[in-house]
């Protein structure tokens, strides 16, 4: 099994970054945690809100919680709200089940971190992240 290293997950936010010019967004912030959930690598543009880390590591966090995309958990949560909740207020706030979350994985097929980002709507994040991901020759896992 592979680790994420920061180089990999710096290339992540640059194309992230590269692809939400190309998509002419708002403004990232893009974040890089390792399988464990720790930030190998956080980075907003100029112009970002405040909040944009925050939201993009949430993303990430849950993704990487629950080995899931944030895509799917946000799915998840509809049909179960009240442990949806409670998830968020265990996790301290740093869970997030909302597109823009999207697993990392190692050639392989493990599970190595997820990427987050905030600044667009949840599929403009996720396809940033896809987009990165994908750039750094690792692979994206969007729907679960």
């Amino acid at each position: 099994m592979s680790k994420l290293t920061l180089k990999q997950a710096n290339g992540i936010i640059e194309q992230a970054f590269a692809k939400a010019r190309e998509m002419k967004i708002k403004p990232l912030g893009v974040v890089v945690l390792d399988d464990s959930g720790n930030i190998v690598s956080a980075q907003r543009e100029d112009g970002a809100t405040m909040f944009r880390i925050d939201i993009a590591r949430g993303k990430a966090w849950a993704s990487v919680a629950m080995g899931a995309p944030s895509r799917a958990l946000g799915g998840r949560a509809k049909d179960n709200p009240a442990f949806f909740i409670t998830l968020a207020a265990t996790a301290g706030g740093k869970f997030l089940p909302q597109t823009g979350g999207v697993l990392i994985k190692d050639e392989t097929g493990t599970v190595i971190g997820a990427a987050g980002a905030s600044g667009g709507t949840g599929d403009e994040d996720e396809a940033c992240c896809i987009h990165g991901i994908r750039q750094a020759g690792l692979t994206a896992d969007p729907a679960a």
